[in-house]
């Protein structure tokens, strides 16, 4: 019966115990932590920014325009128009011949014997002055001023013999052209074909060069102004 009892007491007291740890388990018998709503995060470190060291480079100022040297003035365009190269017959737009590299362009505006006479004109740049020079033929190794100017004349369809400078001072009619102007007075010639002038004499050092295209201009004091009819 002794023995009965204490058995029937061990029992009891396992169960008792069994039941205490269930109480302190939830539904999923997982053992409960206690907790608080008024917990802070403090615990925990706190996260802190990411500092990132770069190179920035420093601005530069903005460097001027280098301006591009000119190596003759006479070369100088008398328009911004951009000249339209055409085989041996260069021409530009509008009204007034340009001059690039010692080579005229023809306006496109011209009459084409106008154009030929600066076509033709082009040939002879880099020919020599050699008095007299164009008057025996047209075609020659060198010209002078008056020659230059007869061998423009004739190519433009406006002369059939070379004249002498003094004989281009009653040439055509009196004062300016619309295309050509002759100066002429005795012992030298020039002229204005399109804006450029055809000339022998180079004014930067006085002398005779030869046939050559300008794009300024010198003065006519002492010349007489004479121009094709028409023209």
């Amino acid at each position: 019966m002794t023995a009965l009892l204490a058995t029937f007491f061990f029992c009891a007291g396992i169960a008792h115990a069994q039941e205490r740890t269930s109480d302190q388990r939830g539904s999923f018998g997982v053992p409960l932590q206690p907790f608080s709503l008024h917990e802070t995060t403090d615990a925990w470190p706190r996260t802190e920014p990411i500092r990132v060291a770069y190179y920035a480079p420093r601005s530069q100022p903005a460097l001027a325009p280098r301006a591009e040297s000119v190596e003759d003035e006479d070369d100088l365009e008398t328009t911004n128009a951009f000249p339209e190269i055409s085989s041996n017959r260069p021409a530009v737009a509008g009204d007034h011949a340009i001059l690039r590299n010692g080579i005229a362009y023809a306006p496109s505006h011209a009459p084409d014997n106008i154009k030929n006479a600066i076509w033709a004109v082009n040939t002879l740049r880099r020919k020599p002055y050699v008095w007299g020079g164009g008057h025996g033929s047209f075609n020659d190794t060198g010209y002078d001023c008056s020659g230059a100017v007869s061998f423009a004349l004739h190519y433009a369809g406006l002369l059939e013999a070379p004249l002498p400078s003094g004989d281009f001072r009653h040439y055509g009619r009196r004062g300016r052209g619309r295309w050509i102007t002759i100066y002429s007075r005795n012992g030298h010639t020039f002229a204005i074909i399109a804006g450029l002038r055809l000339d022998t004499t180079d004014l930067r050092d006085g002398g005779d060069v030869g046939p050559r295209w300008y794009a300024g201009g010198r003065d006519t004091s002492g010349f007489d102004a004479r121009h094709p009819a028409g023209w």
